[in-house]
């Protein structure tokens, strides 16, 4: 397998496609309730649905890096984390609208790793890209030990 191969398929399984590790990121977040992607293990603790924006974020993040975009130019302002839900907007709704933006900065991401795959690139540029793939595997495990946590 080439390496441009083996790089989308770690994205394509760190997210949606079958694994044979368990879940992956989508299926993690599968039938979460916005009530339930709202519930916290404790003060000061994250929830699913920030988890969720979360690997938006970083997917964002690692592709205006292959693509050299301006900083500040994610959906949703600030960086990293995100509270949620804001208050009193735990709805259906707004749940389904962050689950949204986690597709989109997943499609964009794959289309920005497919163009630069075709482009030579030294080897520090493979770094954040499996990185990310590991990064919504690591978050799926948290958001599937958060709902055993909350008894889902």
């Amino acid at each position: 397998m080439k390496t441009s191969e083996l790089i989308l398929k770690l994205l394509e399984e760190g997210y949606e496609k079958k694994t044979w590790h368990g879940p992956n990121l989508k299926q993690a977040i599968r039938g979460v309730s916005a009530k339930q992607a709202a519930w916290r293990p404790g003060a000061g603790r994250h929830n699913i649905w920030e988890e969720t924006l979360h690997a938006a974020y970083w997917k964002y993040a690692v592709r205006r890096l292959i693509e050299g975009g301006k900083k500040g130019s994610f959906a949703l302002k600030g960086r990293n984390f995100f509270p949620r839900p804001e208050k009193g907007k735990a709805k259906e709704a707004a749940w389904r609208e962050d689950k949204k933006l986690l597709e989109r900065e997943h499609r964009a991401l794959r289309t920005a790793v497919e163009k630069a795959l075709r482009r030579p690139r030294d080897a520090k540029f493979l770094k954040p890209l499996y990185g990310v793939a590991f990064h919504d595997i690591y978050h799926a495990g948290q958001i599937r030990l958060l709902r055993r946590l909350m008894g889902v």
